[in-house]
């Protein structure tokens, strides 16, 4: 089986979230399955030079993006047995960013996903499944079905799609889009690719996808759902047959505390006591009090309003009361920045905040923090909770995504749990079980000292996700041919957006039930007056039996009326 993942990012090249961690992990464990998986990016120029320089140029071709002819190069390079290529252009990659803003995007990702599927006859690597990635790469079921399909070497070719977070949408304006891709008019009707007048990268993916994916099974559920679908709930409830939650895992050789070279002090579960070196140290380098006594809570996340921040903000001061100390680590929305610019000047000596990506720095929090605080307002998977299991650092959670998923709150009368939770969203339901977890930390420290072991004997890899995804290909590559339901797809999402039509649908069809009643109608108005006359019940009747023909038979009564007067 050959499998090929399209994806924007991927660890150790590039990151800025957990897509690249995924996308860095899942291709090894299918590896060691049997599958021939190779992976193909951008070449970003943040691609540092030490992997610039084993990169092997495969070939060059051009692409036609509407007018423009745009240059493709294909670097390889094999990294822990497995085959990446990278799409060399540097008009769109050669810039001091990974992602960017404005309506240039989709012209970016347009071009990368042309030139994924332009360049597979050619790198000799026609895949059996290609598995796509958020937004980025949501062009790529369309122009493979669209365009491709019909072509030998494409016409087996089965499609991914998998939904790391969807409130990341990918929409840019249609003619823009039409006139680099050619997908024709009607790609962009709603069965499509049209969203609210717009084009949606991340619905072509969900409506021309042969399966879709989640990276939590909750996930799966909740975006079906009107508060976490994004206005896609019903497009997703009509394809919940092809929707399936897969529970992300993480690297458990690059994180794991008695090998990581990052940390002061490694450890194991069998030897716990040592995790407090890790403290004490990482208290010094970030200029809070050495006080192994006092609780650290941590937080390596990226400073936007998903994160629940505003929770945080809420009840700062009541965190600090506990005598807790708490590190920060992460980059985002300036108001959070200046927040915690603020608070560690207030709260100096407890609170430090760090405001950049530091790959070496997370791993040190995640060993020498006691607690990991993640109040995400939603979270389709979250590895940072997962990593900090891994190192013993019990999280503090909301109940939502994979979150629900990975952790389970202490009970203290059967003693099962890993962590931490709370459902509502609410700062002081948060503040009441961060006050729990400090309490159970300063005085029941066997308690402590037992869910932590219990948090680092879990298991948290890619193995079971990745014999599910295994699974998933081969359940597609087996089946026959089967074009997505977008009709119906489409009539969902119509149905929650235009209930006036819904009614005018309704009546028309009302009127088309009734041909006997019309029939009535019009036999009652050729009758002459006298027969009308005589039978007022039966006109009586008439009336909400043909309320489609309504506003025929009024003028008819009229004309009636008016023959009969010389008679009279």
């Amino acid at each position: 089986m050959k499998v090929l993942f399209a994806a924007s990012e991927c660890v150790p090249f590039v990151k800025t979230g957990g897509l690249a961690d995924v996308v860095g992990a899942l291709p090894k464990r299918l590896r060691d399955l049997g599958v021939d998986v190779r992976v193909m990016l951008p070449m970003y120029s943040a691609i540092e030079p030490k992997w610039r320089e084993k990169m092997e140029h495969v070939l060059f071709f051009y692409v036609n993006l509407g007018w423009r002819r745009q240059y493709v190069g294909i670097e390889k390079l094999v990294y822990e047995g497995i085959t990446f290529y990278f799409v060399d252009n540097e008009q769109y990659f050669g810039r001091n960013y990974i992602y960017g803003y404005g309506a240039d995007e989709g012209e970016r990702f347009a071009y990368f996903c042309r030139a994924v599927l332009e360049s597979l006859p050619l790198i000799d690597f026609v895949p059996d499944v290609i598995h796509c990635n958020d937004w980025q790469t949501g062009l790529i079921p369309p122009m493979l079905d669209i365009q491709y399909r019909k072509l030998e070497q494409y016409k087996n070719v089965k499609t991914v799609f998998t939904i790391h977070n969807l409130k990341y949408q990918g929409l840019f304006q249609i003619d823009d889009i039409e006139e680099m891709v050619s997908l024709g008019e009607l790609a962009y009707t709603a069965d499509s690719l049209e969203f609210y007048g717009m084009c949606s990268f991340i619905k072509g993916g969900i409506v021309f996808a042969d399966h879709i994916t989640t990276v939590s099974p909750t996930y799966a559920q909740e975006i079906q759902t009107a508060y976490y679908g994004e206005r896609l709930d019903g497009l997703l409830r009509a394809r919940a047959g092809s929707l399936t939650g897969i529970l992300n895992g993480i690297d458990t050789v690059e994180y794991d505390p008695e090998t990581d070279p990052s940390i002061a002090v490694n450890y194991t579960a069998d030897t716990f006591e040592k995790k407090a070196g890790d403290k004490i140290a990482l208290q010094r380098q970030l200029g809070l009090h050495e006080n192994v006594d006092a609780p650290i809570i941590a937080m390596v996340t990226r400073l936007n309003s998903q994160k629940g921040l505003d929770l945080v903000e809420r009840v700062l001061a009541e965190i600090m009361s506990t005598g807790a100390q708490m590190v920060v680590l992460g980059m985002g929305e300036s108001k959070y920045e200046d927040l915690f610019n603020w608070a560690q000047w207030k709260y100096a000596g407890q609170l430090s905040a760090t405001f950049q990506m530091n790959h070496e720095l997370s791993h040190r929090i995640y060993a020498g923090a006691d607690m990991y605080l993640m109040p995400s307002m939603f979270e389709p998977c979250g590895l940072s909770q997962l990593i900090s299991l891994r190192y013993g650092t019990l999280p503090i959670v909301r109940e939502t995504g994979g979150l629900r998923d990975t952790v389970l709150s202490y009970n203290e009368y059967t003693g099962d749990g890993n962590g931490f939770t709370f459902l509502n969203y609410n700062a002081h339901d948060m503040l009441h079980v961060i006050e729990r977890a400090v309490s159970i930390y300063h005085e029941k420290k066997d308690v402590w000292n037992m869910l932590a072991r219990r948090a680092m004997q879990g298991s948290y890899g890619w193995d079971e996700s990745a014999k599910k995804y295994l699974s998933l290909y081969e359940e597609l590559i087996a089946a026959k041919p089967e074009k997505p339901a977008r009709k119906k797809a489409a009539k969902a999402e119509e149905g929650e957006k235009k209930p006036a039509a819904r009614k005018k649908a309704a009546k028309a069809e009302e009127g088309e039930k009734k041909p006997a009643a019309r029939k009535k109608t019009a036999k009652a108005e050729e009758a002459p007056a006298e027969a009308a006359e005589k039978k007022p019940a039966t006109r009586r009747a008439a009336k909400p039996k043909a309320e489609a023909g309504e506003a025929e038979k009024k003028p008819a009564r009229r004309t009636r009326a008016k023959k009969a007067e010389p008679e009279n």
